[in-house]
């Protein structure tokens, strides 16, 4: 008996000793993620940036735009990234798949391209697919197991977007929560918040400043959150159609087999739309937009459509960027302009708006909540969780990213396991 006790006590220190020394390994392997991809998501911000105010300071560059595309193009073919995007590091998630090391350069170069010269497109995705190899990178460097690559990916990603926007936790728990929709991978919170953290540390040497904005939120009454019920599922429609737009936009490109002239179509198409509307405000990043609806309460009421449209004809057509800081356009512009006419103050609208088209997109609404917590604070939070939770519901089984999947039903507990439209 005594022997049995000592042994017990003997595999109970060994098996401590092991969770211990996993836990210290995976704190070391995030924190190495989180600095190679906070240097290199800040150098990637430093130069949207830049790239965005020389295209702003020179709108001439727009009707360079097509040619810009077939640079674009040239890139991806030289890189052999073609047809290559988010997906392929939601794939190397949910199967082990590769992420190629080319993707890196090919998106951030690419990424540039598009923002100097006015296309409409963000810059998360980039980040999501830069982070991912910069995680893969490293995991295979350091010779993980296969599943932990996984695990290793999922920190570069959640680095580089916190790095670009300043919101760790979001950046961490969206990492976790929109490659499998109704799973979590409770193992990842940790190294993948410890990766956010050291890649904010590291931006902020840089001296890029955390996405903060400053809105008044109305008290929890009732009427007003009856109000923000009704807002969230026009959102979630708005979302449908972000989405349908961009998964037709490019079924429509792909008509055109030859990429270069593909591309160079999506530019005409884009700088001739901004040339009949006279003006560039759905160009770029557009945050000026994004910023003026909220914390002055002012947009126009068709912006969120135009921005729809320029959007799904920039990444439709093959230029680089994201999807995610258009969806900030698209929500913060259309609930400046619905709420307005609900009763709902324009910027805080504006801030609900763009939560609940960010939900609605990606299907993570417990991300979307962290979101609007991180960028508006946290007095507006169950405003945020009521708009998160319906527009989640509502947008149904659609999507931007089409490797995402739907494990679990969104009105019912059961396993469906499909990917989203």
């Amino acid at each position: 008996m005594k022997e049995s006790n000592l042994q017990r006590a003997k595999n109970y220190i060994l098996s401590s000793c092991k969770y211990v020394r996993n836990f210290a390994m995976w704190l070391l392997i995030s924190a190495v993620i989180g600095a190679v991809g906070g240097i290199v998501g800040s150098l990637f911000h430093i130069t949207v940036d830049f790239a965005t105010g020389t295209g702003s300071a020179h709108p001439n560059l727009l009707y360079l735009l097509p040619v810009g595309g077939i640079v674009i193009a040239f890139v991806y073919k030289l890189t052999g990234m073609v047809g290559k995007n988010t997906n392929i590091v939601i794939d190397s998630i949910h199967d082990g798949s590769p992420v190629p090391v080319m993707l890196i350069p090919a998106i951030f170069i690419s990424t540039a391209i598009t923002h100097l010269l006015g296309g409409s497109a963000g810059r998360e995705g980039a980040a999501l697919q830069i982070g991912g190899g910069i995680g893969y990178r490293v995991g295979e460097t350091l010779h993980l197991s296969e599943k932990s690559m996984r695990l290793a990916t999922l920190c570069g990603m959640s680095a580089v977007f916190s790095a670009l926007f300043g919101v760790p936790l979001t950046a961490s728990v969206f990492a976790l929560e929109f490659i499998s929709v109704g799973v979590i991978y409770y193992s990842g919170f940790v190294p993948c918040l410890c990766a956010s953290l050291v890649a904010l540390e590291i931006s902020l040497l840089f001296g890029i400043k955390p996405t903060k904005f400053l809105i008044l939120a109305p008290s929890l009454e009732p009427a007003m959150l009856g109000k923000v019920c009704v807002l969230a599922a026009l959102t979630a429609v708005v979302s449908i159609f972000f989405c349908e737009a961009m998964r037709l936009s490019g079924i429509f490109a792909k008509k055109i087999s030859n990429i270069y002239m593909r591309i160079f179509t999506g530019g005409v198409l884009v700088a001739g739309a901004a040339l009949l509307l006279g003006t560039r405000d759905y160009c770029s990043l557009g945050m000026n937009i994004v910023e003026s609806a909220i914390e002055q309460g002012e947009c126009s009421p068709e912006a969120f459509f135009f921005k729809i449209l320029f959007t799904a004809v920039t990444i439709g057509f093959g230029y680089k960027g994201g999807e995610i800081v258009p969806t900030f356009f698209i929500g913060a512009t259309f609930g400046c302009f619905a709420g307005s006419l609900l009763g709902i103050p324009a910027g805080f609208s504006a801030a609900l708006g763009l939560v609940g088209m960010f939900c609605g997109a990606v299907n993570c609404p417990i991300a979307s909540i962290l979101l609007g917590t991180e960028l508006f604070g946290s007095a507006g939070l169950p405003y945020f969780a009521a708009i998160s939770a319906i527009s989640y519901v509502l947008s149904g089984y659609f999507g931007i990213y089409s490797s995402q999947k739907i494990v679990y039903a969104k009105t019912r507990a059961e396993f469906i396991d499909r990917f989203t439209h």
